[in-house]
Formats: C-alpha cells, sequence, structure tokens
C-alpha cells in the first residue's frame, strides 16, 4: 500500500489485511475453519435440525454447507439422514464424537482469541469492538448504487 494513501483508505485496507490473515491462522491453530466451527456450535446447540435450515443459521451457501456436512459426516462428528415423510429434506445431527471434539474446538478458539487480542485492556477490547461493529453496519448500508 503506497504512502499517498488517506488514512481512511489505510483503515480499510488494514481490515481487508487482518481479515486475509485471521482465517488460515485461526484453521492452522484451532484445527478447523470458522466454518465449520459454525455449523458445529449450531448442531451442539440443537437436537437436530433440516439441512436447509442450518444453512440459514450459519449463512453459508448451500454446496459449502454440503461439503461441509460430507467431510464432517466422514470423520464420524455428524449424522444426516433422510426425513423420512419427504426424501427431499435431509436432517443433521452431532454424533457423541462430534460432542466431544466440539468442546476442544471450541477451548482452541478461546486461546486464539486471547492471542490475537493480546496486550489490549478491556476498555480498549470494548472501544475495538464498538468501532468494528460501527463499520460493519456502515458496510451492511452501503447499496452498490449510492
Amino acid at each position: 500500500m503506497s504512502n499517498s494513501c488517506s488514512e481512511e483508505g489505510k483503515i480499510v485496507y488494514r481490515l481487508y489485511e487482518i481479515s486475509k490473515q485471521t482465517s488460515p491462522k485461526f484453521e492452522r491453530c484451532t484445527g478447523i475453519s470458522q466454518s465449520r466451527l459454525d455449523i458445529l456450535n449450531k448442531l451442539y446447540e440443537i437436537e437436530e435440525i433440516s439441512q436447509t435450515e442450518l444453512q440459514k443459521e450459519v449463512n453459508i451457501d448451500h454446496a459449502a454447507v454440503t461439503r461441509h456436512l460430507k467431510q464432517l459426516e466422514e470423520k464420524g462428528m455428524v449424522s444426516r439422514r433422510k426425513n423420512p415423510a419427504d426424501n427431499r429434506f435431509t436432517f443433521v445431527r452431532l454424533t457423541d464424537e462430534g460432542r466431544t471434539k466440539i468442546i476442544a474446538y471450541q477451548d482452541e478458539k478461546q486461546r486464539f482469541i486471547s492471542k490475537v487480542l493480546t496486550g489490549f485492556t478491556e476498555k480498549e477490547r470494548s472501544s475495538l469492538l464498538e468501532m468494528l461493529t460501527r463499520i460493519q453496519d456502515n458496510v451492511k448500508n452501503i447499496h452498490p448504487n449510492d
């Protein structure tokens, strides 16, 4: 990034760079992608859910959810079954193995978060969260033709 960029441009670029760096480091440190962790966390909260409903809950496209679930099923972490009343729908649930592993993944995620926020005071964390939330709201409110 050139020095001629505005401070605002540098902020947006820094957010972009942090986002790009975080996902692969998160996965290497925790052993799982954030998307898969989101799926497992949602399944941990409930007994069983339709794959379509799960896809909506975690806000991941249909093909990606199917791919993630197939791989998680191969690892014995989730089970899927067709709805006996309507074969078009598939139900998903965590296995006992999945319930055990999700706890370990959550612990690893907490360690990762602690490392990311090392050196920040409680007040700084609170301010940062507030500012990032405002940025996120601003991005949500940008419309292509504005």
